[in-house]
Order: C-alpha cells, then structure tokens, then sequence
C-alpha cells in the first residue's frame, strides 16, 4: 500500500509524461506546419503577381535619382544621400558632372539646430544665389495644397543655424524665398509677408491685413488647385521691391466637410470653395518695399471677382511688372505692363480663342528685357512665339503642324540658352503617345533640331542646368521601367549612368507577360482613336475574353502613353494574368499633341462626347477582334474617370457590363469654378450641357454591375457627389455597391493599407462581376 507522501509523487510523474508526449505531438506538429509552409513558399510561382506583392512590398519600387540641384555656376550639382548604412539624416553631397568626383558638402550633422541633439529632416532645400547659405524646410504640415513648416538658414562661412520667423508659432511659414542679392529672405506667415534680414536677422512685416479671409501672397483652395502658381509674391530684381498678390475671399461660399475619425466628437472643416457660377475671390496686385511701406496696387480694370490675374513677375527690370489679366470665361487674355512707381497698367498684346485659353508658364524677358517667350495655340497648334516688348511684333519659332509639349500641363520650355540662341522643348510630331527633347534657334532662322537619340521610342523627361551644357535625362517606355542618365547637350552624350533600374527590370521581365500594344481604332468620319492593349501571356485568339477599359477621358490628362505606369501598369498586368484583356483609349478632348481642334472639340459638351466616343471605340473593338467578349465588358476610372465610367455605365448600359468608379464628380455643378467654367462656360449659359454631362442625371438607366468608391475627407471632389448620387440610384431602385473612405482625401491614399485595400477590392469586384478567363 503507498503512502500518501508517495502518490504526489507518482502523480507528478504522471503529468510529466503527458506534457512530454503532447510536447512531442505538438512538435510534430509544428514540424509538419512549417515543412508545409516551406514547401508552399518553395512553390510559389513568383512569375505571377499577387496584390499584396504589389501594394504591400518593395518588390517593384523603382529606384529614383535626386532630387537634384544645379549650382548656378554649373560648376556641380548636389544631391540627399546617406552615409554608411544609410541610417539617420542625409548628408548633401555635391557631384561634378564632368568628372564625377563627389564630395560630402555639408554633413548631416551640420545641420543640428542650436540645442537640439538630432539634424533636422529636410522636406525640401534651396541654395542662396551665391551659393554661402542653405536654406532648409522642415516639420511640415499640409492643409489642403498649402505646405507649412519651419524654414532653418546654415551659413556655410561659420557653420551656425539660424530659424526663421523669430517668434512665430512652430511650422507656420511658407514660400520662403531668397531675394536676388542672397541677402534677405521673404516668406508668408499667417497670410502676411515678411523680409528677414540674413546677416542681422531683424524682421519687416509687410502686409497688415492677412486673415481667414484676407490672403497676402498666397492663394485660395481653387487657384492653388487650378493654377501652375503657387508662390503669391516676386522679388523684383534689384531686391527693392515685392510685388504680391493679395486675394479677398468673404464673399466666396464655404463649403463644410466633417471629420468622425481624429477626436471624440466629429470636427467640422471649412474652407472657401466656389463652384461654376458662384462669386469667386476677388484679387489684385500690388508693390511694396522691402523695407516696409504702403503697398502700391495696379490700376487693373474690371471686377476684381470676374476675372483672373495670373503670371505676375517682374518685366525684365525693377520698374515695372508684367502679368496676365483673363477674363472669367477664360477665353481673352491680356498681357499687362504695370509701372511699379505709379500703378498705371497698360495692354500690351492679346490672345484670345472663342472656345478657351489654356495658362502656359515659362514667360521669359530675352535681349535685356527687349522680348518676350509666349505659348499660343492662335494657328491651331500649340507653339513658342518671341513677342517684343511692345507686342508690335510677334515671331513664331518652332513651326509646323505638330504641338509643343506642356510638362506638367503648364511649363512649354525646357530651357532658353541665351547666349547660344537656343531653346529647348518637348515634341512628338508623329507619335501623340511619346515624347522627346527638341531644340530650335530663338531667331526663328532655322529648322528644329531632335537632341534625343533616334532609335529610342518611349517616353523621355529632362532636368536641364540653367546654361543648358548638361541634363538629367530619363527614359522609360509602357513595357519597361525608367532609366536616368547625365548627358551632355545639345550631343545628347551619356556621361555617366545615374539610375538604370537594374534589378526591377529584371523582376519585371520574370513576370508571365506579353508585351503591351498600341493601336489606332477607327470610330467613323475619319476619326481615329490612340489606344492600347494588354492580353494575357498565353492568349489564345481562337476564345473570347473579357475586356476591363481603364479611362480618363477629361480635358486635363490622357490615359495612352508610351511611359511606365508603375503600380497601375503591375495590377494591369495582373490582371491579365487572371484572364483579362485590358485596353485603354484617349477620346477627343483628351490633352494629347493632336493640335488645338483635337482638344478644344469637346467645349462646352465635357462627358457628352468623351463618353459618346469612348463607347464607340468599344464598339469597333468588339467588331474587330473577334476575341473580345461582348458580354463582359467592364470599364473603370478615377476623379474625371470616374465621371467618365459613371457615364458611360449609365448611357450605354447594353455596352458595358461592369463599372468601377473612383471619386467622380458626379454634378458638374458641385465642382470649381476655374476646371468647370473654362470648359464648359457659365452654368446659366449652358444650362442644358451641364445637366447633359454631368452622370448623376443618368443614373435611372442603370442596368449593370457598378461598384462606387470615394473619400469621406475629399477637398477637390467632394463627398457630396457620392451622397447625391446615392439618393439618385435609390430613387430608382437601382442596386449598386458602395465604399467609403473614411476621411481620406482626393488621393485615397491616407491611412494604413488604403491603397492595397482598394485594389483588393476593385479585384474582388471585378471577379465577382465580370467572369475571368478565355471561353
């Protein structure tokens, strides 16, 4: 018989093994587990592309150079780059672009304020006009398109670091701005402008008046979105004076957003907003010293709140100002000469266009301030003109059927080297689809010369040094990344490779994929559209497939260009990995180098047409290929795609199937004033285009499949769309599928996962809704 002291002890031993033999299974286990998981790893087919690869990863990042800054004198160029394991603060590093030798400029840990531990992080820099002092923007902040923060000047004579601002509240300030003598520094405060003196540091406020509703120096919501300025004030030459833009805003409409997500109770946000027709800021010009005074304002005629003064800077000299007064319906522009003594204005030339006037930058004084560079479409192609002083005499320079080239929708000229008579401009007389670097004599006395290099069809981009000897040349095609290189010019000679993306392309081209194609469809009365096609990696022309249309459509952009598409391009491509052919055409109106009836056709009728073209490329693509699947036919697109796919879902609901749409203005009424009035004129002038373009009004002949997506926090296309557009499909009984954005704004970008959220969802839908696979 066991004694009680013995049976703890038994039982103990017990429970030991057990533990021991569960141990054992469950390693067992876990070894199964992870020879499992290995196994699935091994044989993951890394040819084909997941969305988590995609959005979740580095995987398909591509590398970039800079970016960069030419020293005046081209002397070097300077760059952000990490030391060592590339942790911590960037050191600024200047190259030479002959030798390519490189020295570390100013060492991260130059740049430590007084008291602090850490070197700032820098936003953005800029280089004194002499070169001795750095300019350092940090701890920034974004409301809407204004950035605030905190400006830091490094002197490189003694190394010290000195704020801006004295005692402003912390990441306040913005534009900040080196007058041309390097010796003092504007910028904008609580909408007020202010000269810091660099060497004794004392502070000049300029402007008194600046308010929630009084704007000194800056702009509104709507010309910040609309306009290429975004500096609202110019240092005149001698570093005298500052010209400046002052904006009143009181009698613009607030429009009010709310935020449920950031505190306890929602917060209300506001801001002036004016939509076509309503009452727009009212604006003007005027002149003060940098010393401080009273400003002088241009005697400019008209009403300040119905027309527009845009490109102000000063006229080649101190003396006097130069700027363009258009009118409200953004079809007559005058180029102005105010006398910055008196305040007197008088018209120099005009341009005018019974559809529109497009803003171009780049205005440029030549010969001592004799001519002027000016962009026109006046004989029906986008071209550069020398304009004199007077604007007696106009010489156009770059002649031709065939479109100068606008980057970024705004800047014509590349560059202008003076002193050998030359400018430089982006061109593609052939191929709407691509784009390369030109040159022409600024005489007007000779034929265009190509500087890109035969041979190398794609897309290319450069950064040209002020005296125009070197660029930063990028090149990328639709099927391959970009890469970047120094080149000499006008030789187009490759110096040195700076980025060649080495490693993605050769992910890039592991990937199961075919070559993307472009094509030219045929829509009747002689009109041919550009359009491209991704098939399958093992398409089979004998079966039928579902093609998804990806779409823009709108006046400001184009969808079909010979250029890499990143992360779009991947879930394209995976797509069509899933089964999918995807296409995408530019309509009429598009901003494509067609010439000005091309891309003026579409006035006063935006949704009208473009949709109406839009599905009569699709029908002409189902008559051509036989392989293309009439039945599943899915369409989607963004903010004017978006539009673009509710309309055509809506109209040509026996076309397409399936639509995607992304934060659309769905009333052409609820957007702003400057985008909508300049094509479509003022809503009580053209009431029945605005009803006829704008979705919302067509949403009863909803038959197919449509999935809507849009950001609760929009500025620029507000959720009001969303919510009008709701009640609409409602009314008629018309089920759909909705996804809102919490406080996400017209990027859809905010927050952790958005973005890989969104495309799983466009995915999922997509699958559910317009059946993969050949037939």
């Amino acid at each position: 018989m066991q004694s009680k002291k013995e049976k703890p002890a038994i039982k103990k031993i017990f429970i030991s093994l057990i533990l021991f033999k569960l141990g054992g299974i469950l390693l067992i286990l876990l070894t199964l587990v992870f020879c499992s998981s290995r196994s699935v790893d091994e044989n993951t087919d890394m040819s084909l592309l997941t969305i988590e690869r995609i959005f979740s990863s580095n995987e398909f990042s591509s590398e970039r150079f800079g970016p960069a800054r030419w020293l005046e004198d081209e002397s070097g160029y300077t760059v952000l780059e990490h030391s060592g394991d590339g942790a911590g603060s960037p050191d600024i590093v200047r190259y030479d672009p002959e030798k390519g030798q490189h020295e570390v400029l100013i060492p991260s840990a130059r740049l430590t304020p007084p008291d602090e531990s850490h070197p700032v992080q820098i936003t953005d820099y800029k280089w004194s006009p002499d070169g001795k002092r750095l300019l350092v923007f940090t701890k920034t902040r974004r409301v809407f398109h204004k950035t605030f923060g905190d400006y830091w000047i490094l002197n490189l004579n003694d190394w010290k670091m000195h704020k801006l601002g004295g005692n402003a509240k912390p990441s306040t300030l913005m534009l900040a701005t080196f007058s041309p003598d390097g010796r003092k520094i504007g910028y904008v405060c609580e909408n007020n402008i202010f000269v810091e003196d660099l060497v004794n540091h004392k502070i000049v406020q300029l402007t008194m008046d600046g308010s929630d509703t009084i704007l000194n120096g800056t702009f509104d919501w709507v010309r910040q979105e609309e306009s290429p300025t975004r500096n609202g004030f110019r240092w005149s030459p001698d570093s005298k004076l500052i010209a400046y833009w002052q904006l009143d805003t009181e009698k613009v409409p607030t429009f009010y957003m709310i935020n449920n997500t950031d505190s306890l109770y929602p917060r209300i946000i506001s801001y002036k907003y004016p939509k076509p027709g309503e009452t727009n800021a009212a604006s003007r010009i005027g002149v003060v010293s940098a010393s401080g005074g009273k400003t002088r304002w241009f005697q400019v005629p008209g009403d300040p709140s119905n027309n527009y003064i845009q490109q102000m800077d000063w006229a080649g000299n101190s003396n006097e100002v130069v700027f363009q007064h258009l009118n409200r319906l953004q079809n007559k522009n005058e180029v102005m000469l105010g006398d910055a003594r008196t305040g007197q204005v008088r018209t120099i030339m005009t341009d005018s266009d019974p559809k529109w006037l497009d803003l171009f930058t780049g205005m440029r004084w030549l010969d001592n301030g004799k001519n002027f560079t000016w962009v026109s479409e006046r004989d029906g192609w986008r071209h550069v003109y020398i304009v004199s002083r007077s604007g007696d005499e106009m010489k156009l320079i770059t002649p031709g059927e065939f479109d100068v080239i606008c980057i970024d929708a705004f800047l014509c000229i590349q560059s202008i080297d003076e002193k050998g008579g030359w400018m430089y401009y982006i061109a593609s007389p052939n191929n709407p689809r691509q784009r390369y670097l030109y040159r022409v004599p600024l005489d007007g006395s000779g034929k265009a010369e190509r500087i890109t290099p035969k041979g190398q069809d794609g897309t290319h981009s450069y950064q040209i040094s002020p005296c125009s000897r070197w660029a930063f040349h990028t090149y990328s095609t639709f099927n391959t990344p970009p890469v970047t290189n120094l080149v000499t010019l006008p030789e187009h000679k490759e110096v040195r490779m700076l980025v060649d993306n080495k490693k993605l392309c050769e992910k890039i081209n592991s990937l199961k994929r075919s070559p993307a194609e472009f094509f030219r469809i045929d829509i009747g009365d002689g009109v041919l559209l550009d359009a491209w096609c991704m098939k399958p990696h093992d398409f089979n022309p004998k079966k039928k497939y579902p093609v998804l249309f990806f779409v823009y459509g709108e006046p400001m952009g184009s969808t079909v260009m010979d250029n890499w598409g990143e992360s779009r391009y991947l879930w394209h491509l995976m797509l069509t990995q899933h089964g999918y052919i995807v296409m995408s055409v530019d309509n009429r109106g598009t901003r494509v180098p067609r010439g000005r009836a091309w891309r003026k056709i579409i006035y006063r009728q935006v949704g009208i047409l473009a949709s109406a073209d839009q599905a009569a490329a699709t029908r002409a693509i189902i008559k051509r290929w036989d392989y293309v699947d009439p039945t599943r036919i899915g369409i989607w697109g963004g903010s004017g795609g978006g539009a673009m796919t509710l309309n055509a879902i809506f109209r040509y609901s026996d076309l397409y199937r399936t639509g995607m749409a992304l934060k659309a203005p769905t009333n052409q009424r609820f957007y702003d004033t400057i985008y909508q009035e300049r094509y479509m004129g003022l809503p009580e002038d053209n009431k029945e285009g605005y009803e006829k373009g704008s979705p919302v009004n067509f949403a009863h002949q909803l038959k197919g499949n449509l999935l809507y997506i849009h950001g609760t926090g929009d500025d620029n296309v507000h959720y009001q769309n969303a919510e009008v557009l709701i009640n609409e499909l409602i009314k008629h009984n018309k089920h759909f599928t909705m996804m809102a954005y919490p406080n996400r704004s017209h990027s859809l970008s905010e927050g952790k996962n958005t973005t890989r959220h969104i495309y799983e969802l466009l995915t999922r839908y997509l699958k559910e809704n317009l059946p993969t696979g050949p037939r």
